[in-house]
Order: C-alpha cells, then sequence, then structure tokens
C-alpha cells in the first residue's frame, strides 16, 4: 500500500449511498471519470494542505502573496458590515488575510463538503476571531444553495479562492457562477481567484511533484471509495499521471491502471484494461479577459482584476447585476 495512505477493507456495506451511486455513475462511462469533490474528507484536505507548502506548488504562495498586498484594495471595494461568504473553505487562512482589512465584517460563513474540517475551522476561528459570528455551512457549492436567514439579511461578500473555479469545465463554472449570483444576490461582489495560462514545465511538476504528496491525494480518492461505498480497489493496481491538455487548456489528473483488473463499488463490479485511467480532476488555466468574458456571460460584471508580478495568478472583483 503507498505509503501514507491506510483504509480499512472489513467494512463492505455502503456507508454512503449517495457518494456510491455518484462514483458508480462515472464509473460506468466509456471515459472512466470520479468527481474531484471526493478527494476531501479529513485525509484528503490534510494531503491537500500539504500539497500547498511543496516547492513545486506555486498556486498557494502566489495567490497567498497576492492577496496579502492587494488586501485593503479588496476591502475598499466591499460593503461595510459585510457577511463574508467564502465557497470551498477547508480552511480559513485566505479569509483570515480578508477579514482585517473588511469594514466591521458582520459574519463568516465558510462553505464546504468536508465536515469535520468545517468543525475545526469554526473552533480555530472561535479563539483567533473572537466576536465574529461563524456559520459554517457543510454543503456542495455547486448545487443551489439557500443561504439561512440570519446570514441572508446581511450585505453579503463572496469569497472564492484558490482557483477551485479551475476544477470547471467552461459549462460548470458557467452554471456554478450563475447559481453564486442567485445566492448571494444582485449587486453583491463577488472575489474570484484564478490560475493562469502558463508554461507546462511550470505547470505539470505542481502536479506531480517529486515527493509523491499529489500521487497520495490522487489514489485518497480510491482509499475513500473503499471506506465508504464498500469498495475493494486495490491501491497498488493505480498509478497517478498528471498531463496537459493544451487544446483544452487544463492540466489533468487521471489514476491509470496498472494492470487487467475489477473492482467491485457497492456490489457492482467495474472491469479495467490494462493502461485504462479514471479521469479525476481537472484544472483549467484561464487568461485574464476569458475570465472576464466567462463571468460576464454569467451575469456578473468585471470591475477589476489584479495579478501577481510574475502575472501566474489572478484575482478578480465581480458585481452581480441587477
Amino acid at each position: 500500500m503507498p505509503d501514507g495512505i491506510t483504509t480499512d477493507l472489513r467494512n463492505r456495506a455502503a456507508t454512503d449511498p449517495a457518494l456510491a451511486a455518484e462514483a458508480l455513475a462515472g464509473l460506468r462511462r466509456p471515459g472512466k471519470t470520479l468527481p474531484p469533490k471526493f478527494f476531501y474528507d479529513e485525509q484528503g484536505c490534510e494531503l491537500f494542505d500539504a500539497i500547498t507548502r511543496l516547492p513545486e506548488y506555486y498556486v498557494t504562495r502566489t495567490e497567498l502573496a497576492l492577496l496579502r498586498a492587494i488586501a485593503p484594495e479588496l476591502a475598499a471595494a466591499a460593503p461595510h458590515g459585510a457577511a463574508l461568504v467564502e465557497y470551498g473553505a477547508c480552511d480559513e487562512t485566505k479569509a483570515a488575510i480578508l477579514l482585517p482589512h473588511l469594514l466591521s465584517p458582520s459574519a463568516y460563513v465558510p462553505i464546504d463538503v468536508a465536515g469535520p474540517a468545517l468543525a475545526a475551522l469554526k473552533s480555530r476561528m472561535q479563539h483567533s476571531h473572537r466576536g465574529l459570528p461563524v456559520h459554517p455551512i457543510e454543503a456542495d457549492f455547486h448545487a443551489a444553495l439557500r443561504l439561512p436567514a440570519e446570514i441572508a439579511r446581511h450585505r453579503l461578500l463572496g469569497f472564492f479562492p484558490g482557483s477551485t473555479i479551475g476544477n470547471m469545465d467552461p459549462d460548470e463554472a458557467h452554471l456554478f457562477l450563475l447559481q453564486a449570483r442567485r445566492t448571494l444576490g444582485a449587486g453583491t461582489r463577488f472575489i474570484v481567484g484564478a490560475d493562469l495560462r502558463k508554461d507546462p514545465a511550470l505547470l505539470v511538476p505542481a502536479y506531480d511533484d517529486a515527493a509523491g504528496v499529489t500521487a497520495r491525494f490522487n489514489l485518497n480518492l480510491l482509499v475513500r471509495l473503499n471506506r465508504e461505498a464498500a469498495a475493494d480497489f486495490d491501491l497498488h493496481g493505480f498509478a497517478h499521471r498528471a498531463l496537459w491538455n493544451d487544446e483544452h487548456g487544463r492540466i489533468e489528473m487521471h489514476l491509470v491502471s496498472l494492470r487487467e483488473q475489477t473492482a467491485s463499488v457497492a456490489g457492482e463490479t467495474i472491469s479495467f484494461a490494462a493502461g485504462e485511467s479514471i479521469h479525476t480532476e481537472n484544472s483549467y488555466k484561464h487568461t485574464e479577459e476569458g475570465f472576464s468574458d466567462l463571468a460576464a456571460a454569467s451575469g456578473w460584471r468585471p470591475v477589476r482584476c489584479w495579478t501577481d508580478p510574475g502575472r501566474l495568478f489572478s484575482v478578480h472583483m465581480l458585481e452581480a447585476e441587477e
């Protein structure tokens, strides 16, 4: 079993029928897929946190430096007394950069599928930001959301850092932005981070690091299915692969079957040919103009875009059209 990954194969009952059904829907396709949201169980969040500190992974350190540099400008463009609504908040690191600059923030609302990570986040925030109400929402932010009444009555500031929007194909990103506009409301401002297109020689190692942390992160998806979807994937039978797809402007992550084999998921057998892959994640890399066009087509008016000096990463301020 790969170092750093453990699983319990004793429980064969599908502990999460919805997860098992969604996994099977992707694995039955001719081109097998699994949704990247499956990465983020407790161990997956820990592994992703380790990825963000790798020398090859420029994304997080570049975005953090950029957010620190522009936080006063972002806050100046935000409404007084806004509740900060962060999509995909495994931790509060980026919100903590922005919050001290906001004028009298009324609440912090982290939204994520990882319940344990949200609970830990709230506990930390109660000590680090005393007096600031924290309202975690455990939900899939790709779906339509309705904010609790105590949050919806405040003015809102949306926040979606990390270039997580790059994990969505253009149609999915368009739908997400439409839904976020409906959730946050007309006139709301939305801060979105988007990684930029660049040399694949820099991109690919960021998703295939020398220490193999990203490989463990990818394989942990199968660990989760073994534990939560009554699956029996052989972790020795799959290998991590990252590649640049220039036609679509994206990094792709795959789990490649090393031999002809089968795996059971919730009692259903899935067959794999040698070399066949499960496509687990895309990371689209945008241009500044392309992202602004996407936002405009989704009901958001681009207000301003900031980039780091190396033009590796961009942060966009958007405003919901009336």
